[in-house]
C-alpha cells in the first residue's frame, strides 16, 4: 500500500469514525457476495433504544442517502448517517467465530456505560 493510500485510509476512517478489524471486512465481505446483490454496503447507525438509551445497528443498505459518509474497503463500503457519525468516532467492529464468542462485536470508545446485553450505550 503506498503513502498517499494509506493516508487517505486514514482520512476515510477519520470521516466516518468506524474501523473494521480484518476479520470484520472478511466477513462482510463474504457476506455481500454470498446476497449476490449489487451495490450493497454495511450500514452502521445509532438509534435511540435500549437499557441504556442508544442502539446499534449493523445491516446491509444499498441506499446512499443525503449527507451519508461512506468509507470504502476492498470490495465493498461501510455507511454511516451524519447523526451517528459523532457517535462512532473511533468506534472498532470485530467479528469473533469462536465458542465463547460469536458475531459482530462493537468497541466504542465513546460509549460511557452499556447495559448487559452489549447492545445498548448511552
Amino acid at each position: 500500500m503506498s503513502a498517499t493510500q494509506q493516508t487517505e485510509d486514514v482520512k476515510d476512517t477519520a470521516k466516518v469514525g468506524v474501523v473494521l478489524t480484518d476479520a470484520a471486512a472478511v466477513k462482510v465481505k463474504a457476506l455481500i457476495e454470498q446476497e449476490g446483490e449489487e451495490g450493497l454496503r454495511l450500514r452502521v447507525e445509532v438509534s435511540p433504544g435500549g437499557c441504556s438509551g442508544l442502539r446499534y445497528g449493523l445491516y446491509f443498505d444499498t441506499d446512499v442517502r443525503d449527507g451519508d459518509v461512506v468509507q470504502d474497503y476492498e470490495g465493498f463500503g461501510v455507511v454511516v448517517d451524519k447523526m451517528s457519525v459523532p457517535y462512532l468516532i473511533g468506534a472498532n467492529i470485530d467479528f469473533a467465530d469462536r465458542i465463547d464468542a460469536q458475531g459482530f462485536t462493537i468497541d466504542n470508545p465513546n460509549a460511557q456505560g452499556s447495559c448487559a446485553c452489549g447492545d445498548s450505550f448511552h
